[in-house]
């Protein structure tokens, strides 16, 4: 089997992002946190069917309870509904797309679908996880599916404001209205449920995971899914710590130590506490922790941003890991051990699960082509959407871990052409 390799060509939007983190520094890093996974998005799916097309709901009377995006509109979700043996199974799926940690990147963000919902697609396409084609997702695909869509900008956890600059940062209360929302609309019946997510919405999977199963009764089967979440506290190419930096600006800004767990705020810091490494010790309810070794995000944003290689050096390995150094790649390979040394003991619960594969990735079950697929990632001859059903509904005990690269040649991996 070839190694596959996705060209992600920069369009306008990312060439001026690129710009914008070269002009200002890590001040942008956020507009990189949310623009960078909408290059990902693009990247053409293997299927030749046409994906569903589910449209945008808005929660009404949100904002009565506080439930608002950054510039005050309502938050929205699509929901596809289950059907057959589905019907009473529910897969809630949180958006990612990075955080904003200063005044400025939130006014940026708010003019954006990322901060508010009058920017927000009236349809997109369900695909991998989200599929309801039982060839693309042969466990969830008639289950009630929902996107819950993400413009809070702080992982649906935040609860301040600041009035000067006309931002709302409500994402617990978004978090809060939403589940109402889906509580009324059959959720509440729900024998099954899986709360998922990408990227800053792998992170709110961990963060809400306790929250989420609270919501059932104790014979309802409920776990959760973070997928691309697992955000490493670690040091940069220049010996400093970037993405502890925005997760600090994040925490401040938006008073993440509100809805943190207790259990962690005891022993640590808040920002430390937003750190998934941290955080999984304190989560009670069955967690699958899905993550590429190398994740295409953490090595652009958090290890090699522009502000930590200001000569560019990395910017060769950073757009194709072909093109990395020895000592490059040594340092990924340093950054893929810190990940399994950082889920050791989480790995040793038996209801845990873990597909960590040796790939160049972010965000694996929403696309198609890395899901379920013909040619998609292994571990062992498994695919991520089988490994994933086997944890959920215990066919298997799963603790996936791939050797080093470059020894697997089933992954798509991600190459990124920003002239």
């Amino acid at each position: 089997m070839t190694m596959k390799l996705l060209l992600l060509v920069a369009v306008v939007e990312v060439a001026c992002l690129v710009s914008g983190i070269l002009s200002f520094g890590s001040e942008t890093l956020s507009e990189l946190s949310f623009l960078e996974n909408d290059v990902v998005s693009t990247a053409r799916p293997s299927s030749s069917s046409q994906p569903l097309m589910v449209d945008l709901t808005l929660i009404q009377g949100a904002d009565s309870k506080g439930a608002v995006c950054l510039d005050g509109t309502v938050p929205g979700y699509h929901l596809d509904r289950g059907f057959g043996s589905g019907a009473d199974s529910w897969l809630i799926h949180l958006e990612g797309g990075g955080w904003c940690n200063t005044i400025r990147n939130c006014v940026y963000r708010k003019n954006t679908r990322r901060g508010s919902s009058k920017y927000m697609e009236n349809q997109i396409p369900f695909t991998g996880i989200l599929s309801n084609k039982p060839e693309e997702n042969p466990d969830f695909f008639n289950w009630n599916r929902v996107k819950l869509r993400y413009c809070d900008g702080a992982s649906f956890s935040g609860d301040s404001e600041d009035e000067s600059a006309q931002l709302q940062f409500r994402g617990q209360k978004i978090w809060l209205a939403a589940m109402e929302e889906l509580m009324s609309k059959g959720m509440q019946k729900a024998d099954q449920a899986l709360l998922s997510g990408c990227s800053a919405g792998g992170l709110a999977s961990i963060i809400h995971c306790d929250e989420f199963r609270s919501l059932f009764p104790k014979s309802s089967k409920v776990k959760c899914l973070s997928d691309g979440g697992f955000f490493l506290d670690v040091m940069d190419v220049s010996g400093g710590r970037t993405l502890r930096t925005l997760f600090g600006g994040v925490v401040q800004l938006q008073e993440l130590q509100k809805n943190l767990p207790k259990s962690c705020l005891d022993q640590l810091d808040p920002t430390s506490c937003f750190f998934p490494q941290n955080m999984i010790e304190h989560v009670e309810t069955p967690l699958f922790l899905l993550n590429a070794a190398y994740d295409v995000w953490q090595v652009q944003a958090s290890l090699a941003p522009p502000s930590a290689d200001r000569l560019g050096s990395w910017n060769e390995c950073k757009s194709n890991h072909a093109n990395c150094s020895s000592s490059q790649m040594q340092f990924l390979q340093d950054f893929r051990n810190q990940m399994l040394s950082d889920i050791k003991d989480f790995s040793s619960s038996s209801q845990t699960g873990l597909f960590i594969n040796s790939c160049f990735a972010h965000c694996q079950s929403e696309r198609q082509e890395t899901w379920f697929a013909d040619d998609s990632p292994l571990i062992e001859d498994k695919p991520i959407a089988v490994a994933i059903g086997d944890w959920y509904f215990d066919r298997e005990v799963v603790k996936a871990i791939d050797c080093a690269y470059p020894c697997d040649n089933s992954c798509h991996n991600l190459v990124f052409n920003f002239k």
